[in-house]
């Protein structure tokens, strides 16, 4: 499953009704209920408001979660502004510094089925917000996702994608050559590859992905399969997506071989890596910085996934360049003891 997230620049208080208008959209689309519909409203609202009033640089990324194991929405508030002192005062239901009509950070929480949030002074606040039905079946995964086009451009020649079966994930992240629409064509046609694929091996997966890419303008890709019942990664790429598994312990960074989907390919190896359940998969375009380190950021083990690919992207995108950034972990109330 694949879904493309809606990115936000909250630069003007026009930004707070289109971001509304936005989560309603996901919302019904997602097929909940009207209820959560209205809630997915109240938190567009209410983050996009924060923005405006206090944020540098604030982004919204509203994303359908059907493609990350069930219907439902989340939406994240990243900004590199001065960040919330008085974290706990914030988030009070009720308590508002923005002029609102005193819903808050707080109403945000409640409504909300998972809520995270981060900020540091001086440097800015992540929130997460995910809202999905009850009935929801949890899966052992969880996946974060960043994702958006380089300024300019409407559409992102980053994608990606992710299935699960049983004890496993796969996991595809696609780099489309250049900006605009034919790489995001590439990209796309990655995606469906890897959806109609009948070979679950990570260098299966690569090698028809490039023949499927042919007549393209080329794209770089790699695929990871974490297999929990064997405690590993196998993995294959192909350019200049990046891998990492970071543990406790020690972080390993997955080899990608030169090449492009689609051209000019000499080799497609798969690489063994071993994994537990304390472990956290990065895959990202080159719209990040592979200089990011794990020890910046505290809590990275035992975060949201959303939250960590949030800091992530904060911290290290090149905003000259598409960006796709996924992190996911197994998710368990053992593995956060």
């Amino acid at each position: 499953m694949s879904g493309s997230p809606f990115f936000l620049l909250i630069d003007d208080p026009s930004r707070v009704a289109e971001s509304r208008r936005v989560a309603s959209l996901v919302a019904e689309r997602e097929g909940l209920s009207p209820g959560l519909i209205a809630n997915a409203a109240l938190v567009a609202t209410e983050l996009a408001t924060n923005l405006v009033k206090h944020a540098k640089q604030g982004e919204l990324h509203i994303t359908p979660l059907s493609a990350r194991g069930g219907p439902g929405i989340e939406i994240l508030s990243i900004d590199r502004g001065p960040g919330i002192s008085n974290l706990d005062e914030c988030l009070k239901d009720g308590h508002s510094t923005s002029g609102t009509s005193g819903t808050g950070l707080g109403a945000v929480r409640r409504v909300s089925q998972e809520f995270e949030i981060s900020s540091q002074v001086n440097k800015g606040t992540v929130v997460v917000s995910q809202l999905r039905d009850t009935g929801a079946v949890p899966s052992l995964f969880k996946i974060g996702l960043v994702s958006r086009p380089v300024s300019g451009e409407s559409v992102s020649g980053d994608n990606w994608a992710v299935r699960f079966e049983g004890a496993s994930m796969t996991v595809l992240v696609a780099d489309g050559l250049g900006h605009g629409a034919l790489a995001a064509d590439a990209s796309r046609a990655a995606v469906d590859a890897f959806h109609r694929a009948s070979d679950s091996s990570p260098a299966g997966l690569v090698h028809m992905i490039h023949g499927a890419l042919r007549g393209t303008r080329g794209a770089a890709v790699a695929v990871a399969l974490v297999e929990t019942n064997e405690a590993r990664v196998r993995f294959a790429g192909l350019g200049n997506i990046a891998g990492t598994i970071v543990g406790f312990e020690k972080s390993h960074s997955m080899v990608s071989h030169n090449g492009t989907a689609g051209h000019e390919v000499r080799q497609i190896k798969e690489f063994v890596y071993p994994w537990s359940r304390e472990c956290v998969l990065v895959m990202h375009s080159d719209g990040l910085s592979s200089n990011w380190n794990p020890s910046a950021f505290p809590g990275f083990l035992r975060q949201h996934p959303s939250r960590t690919a949030a800091l992530l992207y904060r911290e290290a995108a090149r905003l000259r360049d598409d960006a796709c950034i996924i992190v996911g972990r197994q998710w368990s109330e053992e593995a956060l003891q």
